[in-house]
């Protein structure tokens, strides 16, 4: 995966179920026939969708011409979220339910299936995105518990796929506003190809012996095997407790003997064993990363996909050792004319 693909699939526009056998992985799970308009102006897509980052890809391809609302709020952890039932109302309005999928939103999966309205179809965005022989598995998700690590959006070319799964989902149900859904993503894909050539450029400015990431959590496996990084480890076990008295003792060991520069945690899940790590194997401690809370407040041009890469990237690369100042010419505001009306859960 370290070699950048320049070509994705192309599924069908106008048949959803060619677009899903063409991309392989999970199918859309479509309840009843589709829904038709007795005519007249057509209304907005109905649109549900789980955690932010996917909030922001698909705000960015539907615009001002779909109804968006997520249901994972931010600030939660979103492999253990429960939605509440308020949840089951909004999903049995939803024309179209954008999940990650690989396992991380069972609960909002399972209840989206019970509330599935007919027309309505559900699509689970990681398993047409890469193949199960590409799952990748680690400390925060080990392959004896069969469940891959989910984080496919860190690595913007992935992302790039779920826009490309979005795009094709909402012109199928919505084929008269098909073009601006056309639009709106070829506007995105500018914007991760000029991210893709940031992150090449910065990325070899990090000393070779700094280019490995040791986390609070899994999220950055994808991104690392793409831009030529190592994940030497992470410090939430894949029950997300705390990890055990032997577990720091031997990260604090790897640290020490492999001179890794600096451990990162989380900007919303504060640890102190991971203050502790730090300070005991003498890593500077940088507690910024976001895995799925985008930066800012909604409305904020950082309150986004890019946004969220851009900060990242910004605290990464320097803490390794490198220079990030290629970031500054990705534009991370949305790509659509216009205000949306997209409800990110606070």
């Amino acid at each position: 995966m370290s070699v950048l693909r320049s070509s994705v699939l192309i599924c069908a526009v106008l048949n959803v179920v060619l677009l899903s056998s063409a991309c392989g992985g999970q199918s859309p799970e479509p309840q009843g026939a589709p829904t038709g308009n007795a005519g007249g102006e057509t209304a907005r897509l109905r649109v549900v969708t789980t955690v932010s980052p996917i909030t922001s890809i698909v705000e960015n391809i539907g615009g001002t011409r779909i109804s968006l609302e997520g249901v994972v709020p931010e600030g939660v952890n979103s492999h253990t979220f429960e939605p509440a039932p308020s949840v089951a109302a909004l999903i049995s309005q939803a024309d179209l339910i954008f999940l990650n999928g690989l396992f991380l939103e069972e609960p909002t999966l399972e209840m989206a299936r019970a509330n599935l309205k007919s027309g309505g179809m559900i699509v689970r965005l990681g398993g047409q995105t890469i193949t199960r022989e590409e799952w990748k598995f680690d400390f925060s998700f080990p392959e004896a518990d069969g469940q891959p690590n989910p984080h496919l959006w860190p690595d913007p070319i992935l992302a790039l796929r779920y826009a490309e799964l979005v795009r094709d989902h909402l012109a199928a149900s919505d084929p008269d506003n098909a073009e601006h859904y056309s639009t709106n993503y070829d506007a995105f894909a500018a914007r991760i190809a000029t991210l893709d050539a940031a992150i090449r450029t910065a990325i070899p400015t990090i000393p070779v012996e700094n280019r490995r990431l040791l986390t609070y959590h899994d999220s950055w496996a994808y991104f690392a095997d793409r831009y030529g990084l190592t994940v030497v480890g992470a410090i939430q076990p894949s029950d997300f407790s705390e990890p055990s008295a032997k577990e720091v003792a031997d990260l604090i060991r790897q640290i020490r003997t492999e001179g890794i520069p600096a451990v990162f945690g989380s900007a919303v899940f504060p640890s102190d064993v991971m203050q502790t790590i730090a300070a005991e194997s003498g890593a500077a401690y940088v507690d910024e990363l976001s895995d799925d809370d985008l930066p800012g407040l909604p409305g904020d041009p950082y309150h986004s996909y890019l946004g969220l890469a851009v900060t990242n990237l910004r605290v990464m690369i320097p803490a390794l050792g490198g220079d990030a100042s290629a970031l500054d010419q990705v534009d991370v505001s949305p790509v659509f004319d216009g205000v949306s009306d997209a409800v990110y859960v606070q």
